[in-house]
């Protein structure tokens, strides 16, 4: 098989286009709503921080713009449109790929606390699985805990045993976040709330997985660092390719060899999936960026939740900025310059910012 050799920024390019970050398709091949958007990028993280808005809306802000209803995630979520999986909001249609895995859990990965916590406590299982199937949707606060082991760790969740049991239930197949009351995520039975639909055998999902993830991704490595939830690499799926002046095994989808690249700004969440593998970002982009929301402030270079700048296939900078719900305002703190800016890509910047501005719903306000 052909190996096919990329330039940087042949690479950068084929990651942006497969994002849907690049300049919107006249030929109406890329999706323009919500869930055309997520089968195509196969995931949202749901993270809840709300610095400028959570992280899922903004994954999707960032490609359709305000015309985007702010509601439509939170309203696809509550109406199971789109189903939460270890903080993963994915299409229906997706959990056949996962359901075998469930079901096998913990197969061959090392969780022999968990197996254990899980075995002299399965009494308190059961209790939470009748409670559910008489009562749910239930939220956590409204389940009952009767633990006969505490769960204990490393210190941040001891005795949270009614957060590990759900956990744990997940990880089996047997219980299904199911939208939210309020800010409470509720939690069904599994078998009521994913599709009635025969599981595809762990193996094969897990191929089809990584060909979806090399489509939302363009090009990633075979193999790299294990992650918690979604992986950053693709086994076999595609292509092999060579990235000039960048060592690894990269595969690369053979669809995005040799289209034409049209450019536009974007403003990232931190999470963005193109930015959320750290290491592919340094090496096909060369930006120097990381989540700062856990240092202390006066540690902070470019602050709390600062979101990177795309400019055609360049990470140019990053801007700290904080929605303030009760002012009504996008406040705009610094913008980071990682490449001088000029007078046409200021308007840009500024320009996205507003839309920004718009979609929340808030008046915006910039650095003097």
């Amino acid at each position: 098989m052909t190996v096919h050799e990329l330039s940087r920024q042949d690479a950068r390019r084929i990651a942006v286009r497969a994002q849907l970050l690049d300049a919107a398709a006249a030929d109406g091949t890329r999706p323009d709503e919500l869930l055309g958007t997520v089968r195509h990028l196969t995931l949202l993280q749901d993270d809840p921080t709300k610095a400028v808005a959570p992280n899922a809306g903004l994954v999707v802000w960032s490609r359709l713009g305000s015309a985007f209803p702010r509601a439509a995630v939170p309203e696809a979520v509550d109406e199971l449109a789109l189903i939460d999986l270890h903080g993963m909001l994915r299409p229906p249609e997706d959990l056949a790929l996962y359901r075998a895995e469930l079901a096998e859990w913990p197969g061959a990965e090392a969780w022999p606390r968990q197996v254990e916590w899980l075995r002299v406590n399965d009494g308190f299982r059961h209790v939470l699985l009748a409670e559910l199937r008489r009562d749910g949707p239930l939220t956590r606060h409204e389940l009952p805990d009767s633990c006969v082991v505490p769960w204990q760790s490393s210190g941040w969740n001891d005795n949270r045993n009614l957060a590990m049991m759900l956990d744990l239930l997940v990880r089996r197949g047997e219980v299904a976040a199911a939208g939210r009351r309020g800010r409470d995520r509720l939690w069904d039975l599994a078998e009521r709330v994913y599709p009635d639909e025969p599981p595809i055998p762990a193996e094969q999902a897990r191929r089809i997985r990584d060909e979806r993830r090399l489509r939302a991704l363009g090009l990633a490595r075979a193999r790299s660092s294990q992650t918690m939830i979604e992986p950053d690499d693709v086994g076999e799926a595609g292509e092999p390719a060579v990235i000039e002046g960048v060592r690894g095994h990269w595969r690369v989808d053979p669809a995005y060899l040799g289209g034409e690249f049209h450019g536009r700004v974007a403003i990232l969440s931190p999470l963005d999936r193109l930015i959320f593998d750290r290491k592919r970002m340094a090496d096909l982009f060369e930006f120097d960026y990381q989540l700062e929301m856990y240092k202390p402030a006066v540690k902070r270079r470019w602050g709390y939740w600062a979101m990177p700048i795309l400019y055609g296939d360049r990470l140019v900078g990053k801007i700290d900025a904080t929605t303030d719900r009760k002012l009504g305002v996008l406040r705009v703190d610094a913008i980071h310059q990682d490449a001088r800016f000029g007078r046409l890509m200021t308007a840009n910047v500024y320009r996205e910012l507003a839309d920004l501005a718009d979609w929340l719903e808030v008046d915006l306000t910039l650095p003097d």
